[in-house]
């Protein structure tokens, strides 16, 4: 009997049942059949030497597709596995999973011998002799009883009771391996034919990780990697990481005294020091400005409130396992782990019209949230951080022009950052609350403000909170990495779980709506990109120290001093290094902490009222009168611009 195969210009192809992919790449070209490296089928990944069934959509995949990635480095992942066995033994050697990632794949594995990144290069050579013996890559399925006792024979208790989880949790009959040489893996695919097909990886990096991510867990070792159909490709993405190495705020934030972490007293809690602060307050100094101008009004709210609260906005049930606890006169109180219940308390507090709505609060307002230790990582991941959060309480009616109006608010928060962005709608999650139907008005609501604002954006099925749909912005840095940090989120439920009105023009009472919004998102978090995408050399605006007056000689410091009160008179973060340093050692490192100005004096400058400007970029702009820096400083800093006005 034969098929019918549909190809992506829309003509159809008929075949025998059990053709494969190969079969029709060979049939439509043969130098098509040289680049295809698989196949969607049905919108389903498939191998090149899988067999089709039944009538189908179908699409190759070659080496320039977006889809390419996910074969050659799910096979990358198995090669390694496989070199990691026959390196330390397959008795000792105990693989849990294998995914591919962004931009990569790892393994995790269970082995009795430490690895570090000197262990990498003799594992990368054994992969190398994998890949020149072309090993065909073959799939084959058993029966649930089969797999387990062919995994029980390879010592493979995790992928056991991964087999074992797919039976209480799907009712899963069967499973599916791939088969190189002597390597066995429990995988759903989808490969590549051969192992010779991979040209360019490199491992980048080993780590620990709870199996499950769950602390309790054994912990594993994970071994990074990455693979390209493309040297160019490789090579540019390692000179990217180098790079991010550099950038890294772990160590650029404290290297530039903007913060440290204390992990044996307060882990997950930042200390923003001196000059931190000073770009935390900047940074909210500027978000400030923009609330007020857009009609938001800012409030206060408590950080610890009693239990009652938390069980009538639904964070007991859905979310207490995240959160902070505490007891005084026989009552429990939680540390607030968000705002909103803060929030409608403050509405709560008076009675509402028509004619107050939209209502628009903000705050900064300090959250606290449990994250196992295991996850912690610099300002990206933190147990406690200030929120840039508002909620609008709105009419049905107003819900989408005041959506669009966060959207337009958004693009204004980024501005001066120069970021790209992308939108993405998350839908009901598994562990929601409210009917299903407010869900879809919700979500609907949502997808026609993006649509009416002509956004691109991508929907992300079940990510939605677990009171109501979201728009997630993710910005894309100065290296093209993504970071999750703007949301909107549209709310029908805890207006009802706390019952607050508003009185309508015919004097009933109505239910408004709710909108949840965050521009920065954790401002922690925020400042964390912030780093690594400028380097630590900031925008002048927002450098903590944006002027540094170095005096050539002694008889130079009273001047020195005098300019920068005059400095400090105007708004600008400035300091005199009058230390008994050579002129350009000073020059030199006040270039190696990103200050964006140098103001070298001496007796001409002191004599004409004037400065030698130096640019971190160690531009030599030579002497200027200070007023007319000043007057230019003024003008750069006032708009918040991202470049030196003097380039």
């Amino acid at each position: 009997m034969g098929i019918e195969i549909k190809l992506p210009d829309g003509s159809k192809k008929q075949y025998e049942k059990g053709v494969k992919p190969l079969d029709i790449a060979i049939d439509i070209s043969e130098g098509l059949a040289k680049r295809a490296l698989g196949a969607i089928v049905n919108d389903e990944y498939w191998d090149l030497r899988r067999p089709l069934e039944t009538s189908c959509d179908f699409r190759l995949v070659l080496d320039k597709d977006s889809e390419a990635p996910v074969f050659f480095r799910h096979t990358m992942a198995h090669i390694m596995a496989q070199a990691v066995m026959r390196l330390y033994g397959e008795e000792r050697v105990k693989l849990a999973i294998g995914p591919t990632i962004e931009n990569g794949f790892y393994y995790d594995i269970d082995l009795d011998v430490r690895l570090t990144e000197e262990d990498l290069p003799r594992i990368e050579a054994e992969m190398e002799k994998i890949i020149k013996e072309d090993l065909p890559i073959e799939r084959f399925e058993l029966p649930v009883s089969e797999a387990i006792n062919l995994m029980k024979k390879q010592s493979q208790p995790y992928k056991i009771e991964l087999i074992e989880d797919l039976v209480r949790d799907y009712g899963t009959e069967s499973v599916t391996f791939y088969r190189q040489g002597d390597f066995i893996d429990l995988c759903r695919g989808p490969h590549l034919p051969s192992t010779g097909k991979v040209k360019f990886f490199k491992l980048t990096s080993v780590s620990g990780a709870y199996w499950r991510g769950d602390e309790k867990n054994k912990m594993l070792q994970r071994i990074y990697g990455t693979a390209f159909s493309k040297k160019a490709d490789l090579e540019e993405y390692l000179a990217k990481i180098e790079e991010a190495k550099k950038r890294d705020h772990r160590k650029l934030g404290p290297a530039l005294g903007l913060f440290t972490i204390n992990y044996d007293y307060a882990p997950g809690m930042p200390i923003f020091l001196p000059k931190g602060t000073d770009m935390l307050n900047e940074l909210l100094k500027f978000s400030r400005e923009k609330h007020i101008e857009d009609g938001y009004r800012e409030v206060s709210t408590p950080q610890i409130m009693s239990d009652s609260l938390w069980r009538t906005s639904g964070h007991w049930d859905h979310y207490s396992e995240n959160m902070y606890f505490t007891e005084k006169e026989e009552q429990q109180f939680a540390v607030k782990p968000m705002n909103c219940p803060g929030h409608i308390l403050a509405y709560k507090s008076s009675p509402v019209s028509y004619r107050d709505l939209p209502m628009k609060i903000f705050e900064f307002g300090k959250v606290h949230r449990y994250e196992r230790s295991g996850v912690l990582h610099g300002l990206f991941r933190v147990r406690g951080f200030v929120q840039d959060d508002a909620h609008i309480f709105c009419t049905r009616e107003q819900i989408q022009q005041e959506v669009i109006g966060v959207i337009n608010f958004v693009k204004k928060i980024y501005e001066p950052f120069d970021f790209q962005y992308r939108a993405e709608l998350s839908t009901r999650p598994e562990n929601s609350m409210g009917e299903i139907e407010l869900w879809d008005i919700a979500t609907e609501a949502l997808r026609d403000s993006l649509e009416a604002k002509k956004m691109d954006f991508t929907v992300n099925e079940g990510d939605g909170a677990f009171y109501g749909p979201k728009i997630d912005y993710h910005i894309k840095d100065s290296l093209g990495r993504e970071w999750q940090c703007a949301t909107i989120q549209l709310d029908f439920m805890m207006p009802e779980r706390f019952g607050i009105k508003y009185i309508g023009p015919d004097n009933n009472e109505y239910q408004p709506v709710m909108i949840h919004r965050a521009i920065f998102g954790s401002t922690e978090r925020f400042m964390g990109i912030l780093i690594e995408h400028y380097a630590g050399a900031f925008p002048t605006w927002l450098a903590p120290v944006q002027v540094k007056v170095i005096p050539i000689a002694d008889r130079h410091t009273s001047y020195a001093r005098s300019v920068v009160v005059s400095l400090r008179g105007k708004g600008f973060r400035a300091e005199v290094d009058d230390r008994q340093k050579s002129t350009n050692y000073k020059i030199r490192e006040a270039q190696l902490n990103k200050v964006p100005y140098m103001l070298i004096v001496g007796d001409r400058e002191m004599q004409n009222g004037q400065v030698s400007v130096r640019l971190r970029s160690e531009k030599d702009l030579g002497s200027i009168d200070l007023e007319d820096f000043i007057h230019k400083l003024t003008e750069e800093v006032k708009d918040r611009k991202g470049k030196s006005i003097f380039e």
